[in-house]
């Protein structure tokens, strides 16, 4: 994938969501390099194909023409990048009760070995301060905190079109960084602001608690409405047309869940340690709530078998981590009630102790009720069999 109109070379550490998306839109003007321990991950996108499940992107990368490759060896990758961008994972340890950062440092580590004149950027999520730490660690280096603002199957279209940047450190590194990302965008102005780096780590969990908060009160809405036998949608568009709440990310669910929400408001909770807090805590035990709601609802049907349509949080991903439909699974089964599971991304026959069936026909004749956190138009022909709170159709 070869592009003439090459700048500086950009090392992005990392080919899940956010490497990947940024990897897009950045190799439209620069020449990136992805470096991924997974060679499954670097011979995809060798190959123009995307490690991701992200409509825009798979499309992207084979239209466009970019100047993108991947390599698992940190040398190849890293060495003489004017910007290494931080995109690994970091997990939520329960023991620690903290995020695992191993993956940050290690990486931190290497873009200091082989790229030392280079400007760090993190975009993996990290508690509040941690930036800081790392740059009292490594004095002589060039280190900044970037939040990303991504939507799972919207990754690259939410980088394209982007809410606003938040550069945390040196104003004068992340204007750097903060003008690449403007110019590579859709957007003839973004909104950009400047912070303390912990400021910016702050803005970024923040921001997914209120958005785990603002799932949480519409799913009590609904369970309110179904306990009441009240028409939920009526009254979620009453409350919605008043413009400071607004008619958006309202419909309800069987509770939060996928890569960022669970742990990101887990993470907040754990820094308000000599901080008084509520919301943050019943934000989560809301959540725990709803799904518990959910499964003693299906349990009362007394249903014979149950079939849960798809594992994933949302229509457009294949990410079922943390999904609230796995806590729902749990509670039905430990009432011995039988599970099975249409999930076209699972190749296994049988997961959570519950059989995977993989023809969809065969699926709905199986099943007494389907569970279906999102429709789509696949399983529409067995709209009598559904239990969804889908409401509005959309996520």
């Amino acid at each position: 994938m070869k592009n003439e109109k090459v700048g500086f070379k950009i090392s992005i550490i990392g080919g899940g969501y956010v490497g990947m998306s940024l990897g897009g839109l950045l190799a439209k003007k620069y020449h990136v390099s992805i470096l991924d321990i997974d060679t499954v991950v670097v011979d995809k996108i060798n190959n123009q194909i995307s490690p991701i499940k992200d409509k825009d992107l798979e499309d992207y990368l084979l239209d466009k023409n970019l100047n993108i490759s991947a390599t698992s060896l940190p040398e190849d990758s890293l060495k003489a990048s004017e910007i290494v961008i931080i995109a690994t994972p970091t997990n939520f340890n329960h023991s620690t009760n903290a995020f695992d950062t191993d993956s940050v440092e290690s990486s931190v580590f290497e873009a200091i070995k082989y790229s030392p004149q280079g400007l760090i950027v993190i975009k993996s999520t990290v508690p509040v301060g941690f930036t800081k730490t790392l740059q009292a660690q490594y004095p002589e280096a060039n280190i900044i905190f970037s939040p990303e603002f991504l939507r799972e199957g919207q990754a690259l279209r939410d980088n394209l079109c982007p809410s606003r940047i938040v550069i945390g450190g040196s104003e004068e590194d992340g204007k750097i960084f903060a003008t690449i990302l403007q110019e590579c965008s859709s957007m003839k102005t973004v909104p950009i602001v400047y912070m303390d780096s912990s400021a910016a780590e702050a803005v970024k969990l923040f921001s997914n608690a209120y958005l785990a908060m603002r799932v949480g009160f519409f799913n009590e809405l609904d369970s309110f409405a179904l306990t009441k036998n009240l028409n939920a949608k009526d009254i979620i568009k009453g409350v919605c047309l008043d413009e400071r709440i607004g008619d958006f990310y309202n419909n309800p669910s069987f509770g939060y869940g996928g890569y960022c929400l669970p742990k990101d408001t887990q993470q907040l909770l754990s820094s308000f340690d000599e901080t008084p807090q509520q919301l943050i805590q019943a934000t989560i035990t809301a959540n725990q709530a709803r799904k518990s709601f959910i499964a003693s609802h299906i349990i009362a049907c007394k249903p014979k078998v149950v079939g849960i349509y798809k594992l994933s949080m949302k229509a457009g991903s294949d990410n079922h981590r943390s999904s609230a439909v796995l806590d729902i699974i749990s509670e039905l089964t430990q009432n011995e009630i039988k599970v099975i599971i249409f999930e076209p991304t699972v190749s296994k026959d049988s997961v959570f102790g519950c059989a995977v069936i993989k023809e969809l026909n065969l699926f709905i004749d199986l099943s007494s009720v389907i569970i279906a956190n999102r429709i789509d138009e696949h399983i529409g022909i067995a709209a009598d069999k559904i239990f969804t709170r889908d409401i509005f159709r959309n996520n």
